[in-house]
């Protein structure tokens, strides 16, 4: 009789625990006494810039938030991991992040490249990642079916594509477009093909197109076919480096075109490394550094972080901090503190903000922010200046 009871008590205890799994496992992670927020980003290789701002900035904002109490009155916990800047690395970390640290929700990457591949394994863990600067449609949204964990607080390149053409054809009047693209990079072709798109569509010509693989640095031969044809505008779709490498040598064979490229461009390397060479040049960005608005949260970060340099990523990764602590704050309302990474999922579609890069509302229809406007700025001796917000008309 003992044996039996012992047995069914076993039995009871297993089902139990059997039950508390599929629970969990319906809801993603569970919160327990901190709640725990990942991080992906690039801290090695090329774009280390732009991902070690990105870390410093949220790890500077989880620091505040838990000096005043937390996050629905739990202390945070922030756990970040390097991808090193390939697919493989971000698959890896996100599984790590889901599986064994058991977080609430991913902020990161800054790159379309990280952002898609990564959108499986938060589909299988039912938790959310809201990417900075992945501009690509298909981060949120591929062949028409909505991607349900992964969210982003920045512009995509269909918008970014279309302010840079509709700019420079209506604002600019440059009429004559040759394009420089990197084709093994998804940022790269993505916002190429909107901007081509757009202003041929506007009555504008593209005269040439010409190609690199990432990790090339001399762009001459393709650069001595594009003088060919006489543009009047050389767009750049790339990253700070290459247009930094591309302005110079375009200078040296006498290419006199205006250069305008998109948000991959603005970091201090690039006025570092190709200022001179890229004056009164046209810069798609996501907002105006010099706004009144955004002086305390620069301060802060220089505060914080006196010797290290203030790069869009930092606006980027406040905005996700704070649209991702807005979810948890509705879901802790909501739920009576039964706070889980599933919820927080659902409770960032048509979550609403004022972020400093904007006002932002997640569409529920494909989680991009509705309505952002761009910046557009240029370069003027060893400043970045801003010329105008814009937004353009894509219908």
């Amino acid at each position: 009789m003992k044996k039996t009871v012992a047995i069914l008590v076993a039995l009871c205890f297993c089902l139990g625990l059997m039950t508390a799994c599929s629970a969990s496992s319906d809801d993603g992670n569970p919160v327990g006494d901190k709640i725990k927020i990942g991080w992906i980003g690039s801290l090695t290789g090329d774009q280390s810039v732009f991902g070690i701002c990105e870390r410093d900035t949220i790890k500077m904002l989880v620091d505040e938030a838990n000096a005043n109490g937390g996050i629905a009155g739990k202390q945070v916990e922030f756990i970040p991991y390097d991808t090193k800047g390939t697919p493989e690395e971000a698959m890896n970390a996100v599984n790590r992040l889901v599986t064994s640290d058991k977080v609430v929700a991913i902020l990161g990457p800054n790159a379309s490249g990280l952002a898609i591949p990564i959108a499986s394994v938060l589909e299988k863990g039912k938790v959310a990642d809201i990417a900075t600067v992945a501009t690509n449609p298909k981060v949120t949204v591929d062949k028409g079916k909505l991607k349900p964990y992964n969210f982003r607080v920045c512009f995509i390149d269909p918008y970014q594509g279309a302010v840079a053409a509709q700019y420079a054809f209506k604002e600019a009047g440059l009429k004559k477009a040759a394009i420089l693209s990197d084709v093994s990079d998804e940022y790269s072709q993505g916002l190429s093909e909107y901007f081509k798109k757009t202003f041929t569509e506007l009555g504008g010509e593209v005269v040439a197109e010409e190609a690199f693989k990432t990790g090339d640095v001399d762009f001459r031969a393709q650069l001595t076919k594009i003088k060919e044809k006489n543009p009047d505008l050389l767009f750049l779709p790339y990253f700070f480096k290459e247009v930094s490498l591309t302005a110079k040598q375009a200078d040296e064979i006498g290419i006199k075109a205006t250069m305008m490229g998109g948000d991959g461009w603005t970091s201090d390397q690039l006025m570092e490394m190709g200022g001179p060479y890229l004056q009164n040049c046209f810069i798609v960005h996501h907002l105006n550094e010099d706004d009144p608005n955004v002086q305390a949260f620069k301060q802060q970060f220089h505060d914080a972080y006196p010797d290290k340099p203030l790069q869009l990523n930092a606006y980027m990764g406040h905005d996700a901090f704070v649209t991702l602590k807005a979810a948890i704050e509705k879901v802790n309302e909501d739920n009576k503190r039964k706070i889980t990474s599933g919820a927080v999922a659902k409770a960032l579609e048509g979550i609403e903000v004022q972020g400093i890069t904007g006002k932002i509302k997640i569409s529920p229809e494909d989680h991009n922010p509705q309505g952002k406007e761009a910046a557009i700025i240029t370069i003027k001796g060893d400043k970045y200046e801003f010329v105008t917000r814009y937004a353009a008309d894509l219908k």
